[in-house]
């Protein structure tokens, strides 16, 4: 549970997303605030409560990436999390590159929206982030298909086009990326990139 001094702040120009967000965060005991645009956020940011960031990807006028930049620019100190729609990872992967600590894919689901929010809130470190040598090792057991497969996964490629570049099934590059996911003990997607950019993969 976070500290009731902390806010977690939503910033997402969809009204009934944003207001979902809140409502959910709150029944989890979570104090939280929308925000419809980035611009508005901005604005308040002087004089909001420390807390966790929310923020989605596409929004009209400023986006969730050029906020982060803004962010990092003003010397932002809280965690930030981005909601991603489908084809959006791309840019989840760049965000985290700048500092986003982690990413979740719409349509959004309860429980792994809490999970990310509370660990975002949480002053431990991720077990991953604590022992990369464990990390290590285990991208060190993919084999160089695999190796090829989480590469197209970075890239936000869908599984047809990587598929489709490596010459092999769609459903061979499922099955590839599914290896990747349990060698690496990756729980979500955002976790398995994560890892990788911290590994300079």
């Amino acid at each position: 549970m976070a500290p009731v001094e902390q806010l977690v702040h939503v910033v997402d120009d969809d009204e009934a997303i944003g207001h979902s967000v809140v409502f959910q965060l709150g029944t989890a005991g979570h104090a939280a605030r929308h925000y419809a645009s980035a611009e508005t956020f901005l604005e308040a940011l002087p004089k909001a409560t420390p807390g966790c960031l929310i923020t989605d990807v596409r929004m009209p006028g400023m986006n969730g990436l050029e906020l982060v930049h803004r962010l990092n620019a003003l010397g932002f100190k809280g965690p930030i999390i981005m909601m991603t729609g489908h084809g959006d990872i791309p840019l989840a992967v760049e965000a985290m590159k700048s500092g986003v600590v982690d990413f979740i894919e719409k349509p959004l689901d309860d429980k792994i929206l809490l999970r990310a929010v509370e660990s975002a809130l949480s002053a431990t470190p991720k077990q991953d982030d604590a022992r990369p040598r464990e990390c290590e090792a285990r991208f060190d057991t993919l084999t160089l298909r695999e190796r090829d497969v989480l590469a197209g996964v970075i890239a936000g490629k869908p599984n047809k086009i990587t598929a489709y570049g490596l010459g092999i099934s769609t459903r061979t590059v499922e099955a590839h990326r599914a290896s990747v996911m349990a060698k690496t003990a990756a729980s979500s997607l955002s976790e398995l990139i994560r890892m990788a950019l911290s590994l300079g993969f």
